[in-house]
């Protein structure tokens, strides 16, 4: 029998920590804080204060947060008070922090300096959902560990789907047989079924048509898309190179539609995945699957995440909706985590 443990290393005496500085974002900060996150380790354009001005003033009490180590910045934090609360993110998809690729030391004097803030101003309970690790260039989770260490403990998780466009070849030859019978099918029998990608000068009128068909879908399930029409034309104008849309058209009339959130130079989020029923037959959400992978492969995007799959009429809301799970694993995608970390400051 081979023995493979490591020996214990021999004891040091711990780094002091580093004095950290946390600061509360004031509107001067923006591009200094976009700045940090586009050049960051885990960021995504939810992080940035870029996409968040699209809601209204009145809509949140954001609470967003610098850390200094001196006059170097060294993380951020997107968030808000809700009920005594702070949540990170409120009003995006991803939140917590956003570093460069730091050290565990300092991962840990990030999450004391934000503990100490948190219990001066006297907040009940945090919050903080952070993206998937697809979302990270770098390999790591001393963040996670830092904030476990620190008492945190997991409320909860939600499973999402992505495909790793990495992989050699095209993401259609992975499809499962169905999913590329369907694409073939139709693009035999029904040539008047086409796909249409938007452009710069395009977008914009393909969002009004494409509107309709994300309300005739939510409806059908009792819900709302979580923007309107006039949030996501407010955002193309905030972020123009933010999002990306194809249609499907049977002749000229749009049928379904892929609405992609580019998140950041590695995932292309698919946001809104919807179609008329009455086209089902042209199973024109296979052609978008399609159509999405070859373009986010094609502009070096190396993941396509196809979000969460949860039943959401369950009590429970990590149920997983099985079988929409099982419709995404047609398309050679796997699960990956979206956790949040929760901890309560009461005692």
């Amino acid at each position: 029998m081979i023995d493979i443990s490591l020996a214990a290393p021999p004891k040091v005496s711990r780094t002091e920590p580093k004095s950290i500085r946390v600061v509360e974002y004031s509107a001067g900060d923006a591009a200094l804080w976009d700045n940090f996150v586009r050049r960051s380790m885990n960021g995504t354009v939810f992080h940035s204060q870029q996409f968040l001005r699209y809601h209204p003033a009145n809509r949140f009490t954001f609470r967003h947060l610098l850390f200094f180590e001196e006059e170097k910045l060294v993380a951020v934090l997107p968030g808000a008070i809700k009920d005594h609360n702070f949540e990170s993110p409120l009003g995006a998809s991803y939140g917590s922090f956003v570093t460069g690729d730091i050290s565990a030391q300092d991962a840990l004097d990030v999450v004391q300096a934000f503990e100490d803030y948190i219990r001066a101003i006297g907040v009940e309970q945090v919050f903080l959902t952070s993206a998937p690790v697809i979302y990270q260039p770098v390999l790591t989770q001393n963040l996670d560990f830092a904030l476990l260490y620190r008492g945190y403990a997991y409320q909860r998780h939600y499973i999402s789907h992505a495909i790793d466009l990495d992989r050699p070849g095209q993401p259609f030859d992975r499809f499962q047989s169905v999913a590329r019978k369907h694409v073939r099918h139709v693009m035999r029998n029904y040539p008047e079924t086409w796909i249409e990608e938007s452009q710069p000068t395009t977008i914009r009128g393909m969002l009004e048509e494409f509107y309709p068909i994300l309300l005739e879908n939510k409806a059908k399930y009792n819900a709302k898309p979580t923007h309107t029409l006039e949030e996501l034309l407010v955002l193309e104008e905030l972020l123009p190179n933010f999002m990306k849309l194809f249609l499907v058209r049977n002749g000229k009339e749009p049928v379904a539609g892929s609405l992609l959130f580019l998140a950041n130079d590695r995932v292309a989020l698919i946001f809104y995945h919807m179609l008329r029923y009455s086209f089902d037959h042209l199973k024109p959400i296979y052609l978008l699957m399609d159509r999405v992978t070859q373009w986010s492969k094609l502009h070096w995007y190396r993941f396509v995440d196809i979000g969460v799959s949860q039943d959401t009429s369950d009590e429970n809301p990590m149920t997983p909706a099985l079988s929409l799970i099982h419709f995404k694993e047609k398309f050679d995608s796997r699960g990956v985590l979206r956790s949040t970390l929760h901890k309560d400051y009461r005692s």
